[in-house]
């Protein structure tokens, strides 16, 4: 017996997003379905936290389309800058902004400490929800440390990619594999844990 395919939205129109997950669905029986495709418009976040704005735009998404959703929401955050860009690393550089935008004004404000080693992590918190009125939303967490380099490197990856240093691999996350990048980023690790806790709901 065929087991039935599910679907499931998923609450961003990032691309750089998208291909990673529907890279760490491939082997299970879900079809991931953007927003875009029911013309949902993407939700302000107005939470004060990650968990709240992932909540927030995954029940925006299972309210318009009438599936099941998921949505994350994640950000670097950077030691010097206490913890700056953090939730706002998307619009870090003002509503609007763009990828280069934003990646320029963080090695802006990074430039005064340039005398010691910038640590960093990417924050992601994924969240799932069946219905829009689900109660007991599914949610998992990680983070990935690193470092902030003093220049962009790499055509790999998206947002701050080309300036997170891995000390692991001796290169930035844009410098590497995209099979490498999901095994080991915040939003791979964040994914692994909230499917193996979907394992009985998907």
């Amino acid at each position: 017996m065929v087991s039935e395919v599910k679907q499931i939205v998923i609450a961003s129109n990032n691309q750089g997003k998208l291909r990673e997950i529907r890279a760490l669905f491939a082997d299970h029986p879900v079809q991931i379905i953007t927003q875009s495709e029911f013309a949902i418009s993407e939700v302000e976040e107005t939470g004060l936290s990650f968990v709240e704005n992932a909540i927030l735009k995954a029940r925006h998404a299972c309210a318009q389309s009438g599936l099941a959703a998921i949505a994350d929401d994640s950000g670097i955050e950077v030691d010097v800058l206490n913890g700056r860009p953090g939730i706002y690393s998307a619009r870090f550089a003002g509503k609007g902004a763009s990828d280069e935008d934003n990646l320029q004004l963080l090695l802006e404000s990074v430039k005064p400490f340039r005398d010691r080693q910038i640590d960093a992590r990417f924050q992601c918190v994924m969240v799932y929800l069946r219905h829009a009125e689900d109660p007991v939303p599914v949610i998992a967490q990680a983070a990935w440390n690193g470092a902030i380099t003093a220049e962009p490197k790499g055509k790999n990856g998206f947002g701050y990619d080309p300036v997170f240093y891995v000390s692991d691999h001796e290169c930035t996350s844009a410098e590497l594999a995209a099979d490498v990048k999901n095994r080991i980023s915040h939003r791979g690790q964040a994914l692994r844990k909230l499917l193996q806790k979907l394992s009985n709901m998907i």
